[in-house]
């Protein structure tokens, strides 16, 4: 059985709008687009009058290098928001096949289901944020065509272990398209699992650029799968999803000297974390900092509603996660500069005096 065989066949016959720079490329003279031939006020080079690659081969050819993955085996999209939705749509029939998801998890998975009014399954994890496997694996029918872990997790932060997303790929196997979320995994001792995708041709794996390389106002997400799955999604993506501008910054980014002052923040970033960690344990009226491998912290605390508010006044926000399952007195604090940590602290000490 192919993975494509989990897919709409609608969406596996249809013929793709096919873009102006698809069909010519570059040129002398480009008529072809409709475009303005001047170039914006303040373009700076860039040339914003012009469409933008599709999928532009220079920021697939990093991406696959950084990433361990081939170029045939890589999307690039607006976030992982954009991957999860074509995902759905790509796979999911409306009204008759359903996600599988386990809470507390990124809310984008169900949203996306139900804008393509696909069914939700909900296996909640364990009371210590741990995967319920066997419940999952239990609670899959025909009608499941996707089923999202999300590692690190997101609001928890804990991380699935390599061998239980390998178990459950295995078991999967002709069943549904398996996503691991991995928004967070640069944060986290444990590693990606894109080195599984040439053994297993369901499983599929989504980065960004928006949490580690510091670039969520550009919108660059990764979807990272087999290559049918890949020209799948293509066949779907619009017809000019990255913006020059945010190619540009990305490349940047990417670069050997923006590389090295990432990795040097993300070390910041967990140096903090342990700090922080140990630091809000210590405080009166926290009652328990669940361990993360990711840029944040889920802090349970006995009056949360007031330390939002104490924060707020501060200037200081965070998240309120008190919605999700197993988290109704906990705040989601993301890691900040050591001085940003600092006055956290200083707010929450005060509060306390």
């Amino acid at each position: 059985m192919s993975v494509l065989d989990l897919a709409r066949p609608e969406i596996r016959t249809l013929q793709p709008y096919s873009s102006a720079r698809m069909e010519a490329g570059g040129g002398q003279i480009m008529l072809n687009a409709n475009e303005s031939a001047w170039a914006p006020h303040g373009d700076g080079g860039l040339g914003c009058h012009r469409y933008p690659e599709p999928q532009p081969a220079a920021l697939l050819q990093t991406l696959a290098a950084l990433y361990g993955v081939r170029e045939e085996q890589l999307f690039v999209g607006r976030g992982s928001d954009e991957a999860i939705d074509l995902l759905v749509r790509a796979f999911c029939q409306a009204g008759e096949d359903a996600v599988l998801i386990q809470p507390p998890t990124f809310g984008m998975y169900a949203v996306s289901a139900r804008i393509q009014n696909a069914a939700i399954i909900e296996v909640p994890l364990a009371g210590d944020f741990s995967l319920d496997a066997p419940a999952l694996l239990a609670a899959v029918t025909p009608a499941v065509k996707l089923v999202f872990l999300c590692t690190p997790n997101n609001p928890s932060g804990q991380s699935i272990a390599h061998e239980e997303i390998e178990r459950v790929a295995q078991t999967l196997a002709g069943k549904a398209l398996l996503v691991v979320d991995e928004a967070y995994v640069e944060f986290s001792t444990q590693g990606s699992v894109a080195d599984l995708i040439d053994r297993y041709e369901h499983l599929a794996v989504l980065r960004t650029l928006s949490k580690a390389w510091a670039l969520a106002g550009a919108r660059i997400g990764s979807l990272l799968a087999n290559p049918q799955v890949i020209a799948l999604v293509r066949r779907i993506m619009p017809p000019y999803p990255l913006p020059l501008p945010c190619v540009a910054a990305a490349m940047a980014e990417l670069s050997p000297s923006g590389q090295a002052e990432a990795r040097e923040h993300i070390a910041i970033v967990r140096e903090q974390r342990a700090l922080m960690q140990a630091a809000l344990g210590q405080l009166p009226g926290v009652l328990e900092v669940l361990p993360s491998d990711a840029n944040f912290l889920a802090v349970r605390f006995d009056d949360a509603g007031t330390v939002y508010q104490r924060l707020l006044q501060a200037e200081i926000v965070v998240r309120d996660i008190r919605r999700y399952p197993h988290l109704q007195n906990a705040l989601r604090i993301t890691i900040g500069t050591p001085k940003e940590n600092a006055q956290v602290l200083a707010v929450l000490n005060e509060g306390r005096a």
